[in-house]
Parts: C-alpha cells; structure tokens; sequence
C-alpha cells in the first residue's frame, strides 16, 4: 500500500459535549480526537497512530471560544485555534508569553487550523504553546461520564505524548489564571527555520517588586521527555534583586537541571550549553531590562 494514503477509520461527528463523551466511553482506547488535525492527520499518515475511530469536533461550536474574563483570567475552549490567540489584545497585554509562543507557532496556516488545546495534548517537549502555559500556569478541564474534573498543568504531562486525561474523557477547555499588577512574563524559541520545531524553548513567569523576585515560574522545552517545570533553578530567584551574578548561578542551575537528548534538530551538548544563555535573556526580557538578539 502506499505510503501516501491514510489508514480507514470510522469517522465519528458528535453534535454536543455529552454525545462526545458518550462516544469516547463507547469506544473506550480505540478513539482519536481531531479539533484542528495538524498532528494527528500527519501521525496517521506515517502510521505512528492507527486509531479504529476518530472523533471530530467540527459541529461542537460551543467549543470554539477564546474568552478573558476579568478576575479570572483566560478561558480557551478546545476548538480555539493559536491564530485565536493573536486577535485577542487581552493575550498580548496580560499573557505575553503565550503571545509570543503563538507568534512563532509554525506558519500562518497552521496556526489557522492548529489549536491551543491540540498542542497541549500532543504532550511534545517541543510544543511552544505548551511551554508558555507552563510557565503561566492554569488547569485542563476534562470532561468525562461522571462530569468534569480539572487537572492542574504542573500534573497534566505524564510522558512523551501521554496525559493524565483518560480514554473517556474529553479536553473542553485551559483555564490561566489572571496576572497580577507586577506579574511579567516572555517566552523565546530557539530553532533552525522559523517553520521548524523548536530546539529548545523557554518562558518565564515572575512576580516582580522593587526588591526583586517575589515568585517564579520557569518552563524549557526540548530538554527532557515533556515540557519542564524548572523548579530548583525558580528558588534561586525567589525574593533576591535580579543581578548579573544572580543569572549566572540560574543559567547554572538549569543546565543542571535538565536532560536533554541530540536528536536531528540539535545535540545533548549544545542544548545543554545554550539553555543557560537562553534562559537569563528571557529573564531580562521579561524583567524589561534587555530584548533578545540571538
């Protein structure tokens, strides 16, 4: 058979949130969800899935929603495309990191088919989208027989393309917190062309007085099997003025902390070395002290 045809499935189009769930229940571990089908179209078609059913969301448009609600934060539905993310000004002015991730997600067709929620489940270390909200913090919410449950995302990645969420559960919606008046954040990829997958990636999340640090949030991608959550290297930031002394022991502390592997997009070493540099600069952007220049 050729190479170029797609596997037969049975496509499954439910017209509401519970007929979904009734289906993924229905056909529990034989289902694949499709929203915006830029990952999942291309696993199939070099046979990395091979799913007897697939459900698409296309008639769920009570899922398609990008929403910021004062006081609470941002509420993404799971049919809300990255392109969704750079036509809302809330996202620009109060989550730059996530801006910026989908400012640099892909190409502009992609970004117009992928979603936010795709890019979170895929559970890929290189996910851009996935960093940021990292960073930012927030929950998932799934849907599931029994109602729905929220999974916060520190705990939503179980391992290279496994979540927490379960066969008969449905993603509807990422919830972000709302930042606060000395909440700042930035977001950088490192990456061969601007169309590539990242080779690294990494966002930040601070709570900044004039005495420094108060909180800290770090994320980094392409350095181990999901998105991480730098939580050693967060603490040495924590309530201390951002110092160039202060960054060369973080840029330290997260070489150490991560586990990178080569792979075609870069070697162990390389990211290794540039997760440091990469890192204070974000820090610096995010602080308003510095724009990066790599």
């Amino acid at each position: 058979m050729s190479s170029r045809i797609l596997p037969q499935f049975a496509l499954l189009t439910p017209q509401s949130i519970s007929e979904a769930v009734d289906m993924l229940a229905q056909y529990q571990g034989q289902v694949s969800v499709l929203a915006g089908g830029t990952d999942l179209l291309v696993w199939n078609y070099i046979r990395k899935v091979k799913p007897t059913y697939v459900l698409r969301l296309s008639a769920l448009d009570d899922l398609d929603y990008m929403n910021y609600i004062p006081g609470e934060g941002l509420r993404i539905g799971a049919r809300a495309k990255v392109a969704q993310l750079l036509e809302q000004p809330e996202v620009a002015g109060k989550f730059p990191a996530l801006y910026e991730s989908a400012l640099t997600f892909a190409t502009p067709q992609i970004r117009n088919m992928a979603t936010v929620m795709g890019n979170v489940l895929r559970a890929s270390p290189a996910g851009d989208c996935s960093c940021a909200i990292l960073a930012l913090g927030g929950q998932v919410v799934l849907q599931g027989p029994d109602g729905q449950r929220l999974v916060d995302i520190d705990d939503f990645w179980i391992s290279y393309g496994v979540t927490a969420r379960k066969n008969d559960e449905l993603a509807v919606e990422l919830r972000i917190p709302e930042p606060t008046s000395i909440t700042r954040s930035a977001f950088y990829r490192l990456t061969r062309v601007h169309e590539d997958l990242a080779k690294l990636n990494v966002a930040v999340r601070f709570e900044m007085c004039q005495n420094g640090c108060r909180s800290a949030r770090i994320s980094m991608g392409c350095v181990g099997p999901t998105p991480l959550r730098l939580k050693q290297t967060e603490k040495l930031l924590e309530g201390v003025p951002v110092t160039d002394e202060l960054l060369q022991q973080v840029a330290a502390a997260a070489r150490k902390e991560i586990a990178p592997i080569a792979d075609q997009r870069s070697t162990e070493e390389y990211r290794r070395q540039v997760s440091g540099v990469i890192l204070t600069r974000v820090i610096e952007r995010a602080a308003g002290t510095h724009r990066i220049a790599i």
